[in-house]
């Protein structure tokens, strides 16, 4: 009877490691695909974050442009009239 019963607590030890393996395993995979898929998305990230910093650059750049066309617009000043009295 001891032997019997030593051997279902050793059946039963083996049992629950081996499910602990299992969901071990499972997690394993799980993880592996939550990292690809984030890693999928840093780089997503990164790519946009460029494109962004490069378009902030163009914008803040407009500012001296448009004022540099703006003075290479205005007439020159021309010769002041005078009104004369009469």
């Amino acid at each position: 009877m001891r032997l019997a019963c030593a051997d279902r607590e050793s059946e039963a030890a083996s049992e629950v490691i081996e499910r602990r393996w299992f969901a071990l395993l499972s997690a394993i995979r799980s993880l592996q695909t939550e990292c690809s898929v984030l890693l999928e998305a840093s780089k997503l990230a990164d790519v946009a974050w460029r494109r962004a910093c490069m378009q902030l650059a163009e914008f803040e750049a407009l500012p001296d442009a448009l004022e540099e066309e703006m003075c290479s617009h205005k007439a020159p000043p021309g010769p002041m009239r005078q009104t004369t009295a009469a």
